[in-house]
Parts: structure tokens; sequence; C-alpha cells
């Protein structure tokens, strides 16, 4: 059996990703590494005798060399990943080790999909944005295009969750550079870029009925990975993607800050001390968090991801609506246990050919959806928990029909 080391493994999304892979039995050991020892030690007391640990700082390259050298495959779970995928899949592919991230940076996702051929000559496996959006999202997308309909045109995917126990500075600090940079959009068969603030990316904000989780949520232009991405593996005209986090109160603070340029790395000379416009504001932001989940008593977290794949069937225009709804796991879980499938098909050699790639061209849907449900805890429509996936199909008259595919 194969050894997996799970980077960044104490996370919100490694600590669901590395107890998921323990829980599997599908490897030999699983290896949680993070920068706190002591929270190393913590988690991997708490799960089962083939998990280990080592205290790790992925930006010392000898250290990160002498870990990944342990492992069959690398599960990296470090963010920010603009800041840090590629000079640790450079150090992946180099030592010769199968790789999967959950990279939902478009910027990076670009600079990895370069190593492409280096990933090749090593026989390295990366399998990238293996996560719910991107991960999920691709796979489902495929699936759609091969099985369901005989051409397909366009994939939207949406996605809302909140409520999270904890939202660290990273995540906060990820959504202002989502916010600032040029947003892609794959629209009328090309890729187009859009302002977050501008008139353009303003145009395509919109609102979408999430089940479990709410009507009419606001939804903005979110910088992923499918934009780029699904149009390369599948023919299609058009590839949105739009999120929020809830509750949108608290999402409105996040965008105004960074509209107000307090995002902004640049000291500001206040009353004599040296302030950072944007760690003021991530602090501000966490403090506003608790306040506004404490007032709106929020509750849970929760989360959906909601794939409409649209085209033609038979020569009818027909629309296929896959959600993915939780009201009791979120970013963690939605993340976290996609990350720990794709680990799995990795380990087993379920994923073929070398070479740096997304979830759409790196595995066979089928051999996803018949992994997952071993790992998820499915329960009944008021059982509160994670859902599955529910489709739905979208005739030419808008009928809306609930279908059961996977169970």
């Amino acid at each position: 059996m194969a050894r997996v080391i799970v980077l960044g493994g104490c996370g919100a999304v490694g600590r669901v990703a590395a107890t998921t892979l323990d829980q599997s039995g599908g490897f030999e050991e699983v290896i949680i590494a993070d920068l706190s020892g002591k929270a190393v030690r913590a988690l991997a007391a708490t799960l089962g005798p083939s998990v280990s640990g080592v205290a790790l700082d992925v930006t010392d390259e000898p250290a990160l060399r002498r870990a990944v050298r342990r492992a069959d495959v690398v599960l990296n779970c470090v963010g920010p990943f603009y800041k840090t995928v590629r000079r640790i899949l450079s150090v992946v592919i180099d030592e010769g080790v199968d790789y999967v991230d959950v990279c939902d940076d478009v910027d990076a996702t670009l600079e990895i999909l370069e190593l492409d051929e280096v990933a090749k000559a090593a026989g390295v496996r990366a399998l990238i944005g293996m996560g719910s959006s991107p991960g999920v999202t691709n796979i489902l997308a495929r699936f759609a295009a091969e099985t369901l309909l005989d051409e397909t045109e366009a994939v939207d995917i949406f996605h809302a969750h909140g409520g999270e126990p904890v939202e660290g500075a990273g995540v906060i600090g990820h959504r202002f550079h989502c916010m600032s940079i040029p947003i892609p959009m794959f629209l009328e068969g090309c890729i187009q870029y859009v302002d977050y603030f501008g008139a353009d990316g303003i145009a395509l904000r919109q609102v979408f009925d999430f089940p479990m989780i709410g009507d009419d949520i606001p939804l903005y232009p979110y910088p992923h990975p499918e934009q780029v991405t699904l149009p390369r593996h599948l023919s299609l005209k058009q590839v949105t993607n739009k999120g929020t986090v809830l509750p949108n109160e608290y999402y409105e603070l996040t965008r105004d800050l960074c509209q107000l340029g307090l995002a902004s790395r640049e000291p500001v000379e206040v009353g004599g001390e040296s302030i950072v416009p944007h760690d003021f504001a991530v602090a501000y932001i966490q403090r506003e968090r608790d306040r506004i989940l404490e007032a709106q008593a929020f509750g849970q977290q929760r989360g959906c991801v909601s794939v409409l794949v649209r085209g033609t069937r038979a020569g009818e225009p027909t629309e296929y609506r896959f959600h993915l709804a939780s009201r009791t796991q979120a970013l963690g879980e939605g993340t976290g246990i996609p990350a720990a499938v794709g680990a799995i098909l990795m380990g087993t050699g379920r994923i073929e050919g070398a070479g740096v790639f997304p979830p759409e061209a790196g595995l066979k849907p089928m051999d996803f959806l018949e992994v997952i449900p071993r790992l998820v805890k499915v329960d009944s429509e008021g059982g509160g928990g994670f859902q599955g996936v529910r489709v739905e199909r979208v005739d030419a008259q808008g009928t809306v029909t609930e279908m059961n595919l996977f169970t």
C-alpha cells in the first residue's frame, strides 16, 4: 500500500482530508505535515495508528524535500496557492512523487500548467484543483457532457458557504485577492477578463436559489480555474463561475473594504505609527464576522455548490443541474473530502498518464462517483447533513424534474 503526506494537514481543509484518508484505510501511512508541531501531534493523536506527523515549514526547501520523499502521494492543502503552489509542485516533481492539490487560484493554475512537460519527463502525475470548485464541478461537467447530453454549450458554476467555526487571515486575504485580479470568464467561445468592481463584473452578478441554503442569494464573479480548464477539454461556448460567502452582510463587508482600498499592503502612517491597511482590514473583518453571525443567529455551517450544464439532447434544449448541499458541512468538508478521493485514486493507480492536469482531464467521473459515497454520510432529506448529489433536469419548456442518478 502507498503512503500519503498531507501538506497543511492541520488547516480547515487539510484536517478533513487527513481524517478522511485515515478512515478510508487506503494507505499504509498517512503523514500530517504542518507548521505547528503541537497541532500536528494533537491531530495525529485523535486518529488511527497508521497516522504520523511532522512539523514542516514548506518554505524550507530542504525540509520539504525530506518530507515528500517519505510518501508516494503528496496532497497539498497549503494556501494561498498564488504564493506557494508553483514552488511546492516544482519540488515534488523534482523528487519524482505523485501529487494532488486543491488550488483554486486561476492565476496559479495557469502557472503550474506550464510544468506539464516537466512532470511528463519526470513520470509524475499531478492532479490539480481537486476540491469542490474546482474539482467536483469539473467532474460533474464532464459527466453531463459525456453521459447526458448530445452536445454541450455552457457550464455555469455557483457556490455559497458560510458559518465555518473559524475563518483565518489567509482565507480573507485570498478573498481580497479574488476581488482584485482580472477575472476570466469563458463567454461566446473565448476568454474574456472582467473587473470585479467594473461595469462588466457588476453585469455578471445575479441571484440564485440554492437547495437547503436559501433563495435569492446574491452571487459575484469568481476567478476560479474552471473557466480556463473546462474549455480546453470540453467543447463549450460558455463557462462562468460565481459565488459568495454567507451571510450576505459579512460578504458585503469584505467587498466594501476591498473596494475602499483596504486590501493594500502598502503601510500608512497613522499617528506616528505604520499601519498596513490589509492587516487592519483582516482583523476588523474577523471581529465583525463573529458579531454578524451572532446577530443573525446564523447557526450551523452550511454550503452548496451547483453545476448547471446546458446543451441539447435528442435535438431539444436541455439543462442538467447538480446540487451538492449540506446544512452541517461547508468549506472544509466540501474541499477536503474530494481532495482525499483524488489522493486515493492516485494512490491506487486509477489515474493514468504523467503530466499536470485538472480533474476533467485526469480522472474518470465514474471512478470518483464510485468512491465518494463510501467516504461521506448521506442523510435523509430531513436529516440535516450531507445530501449527496441532487440532480434536476430542465426541459425546453422550463419544466424541472428531479432525477435519481447516483444511488
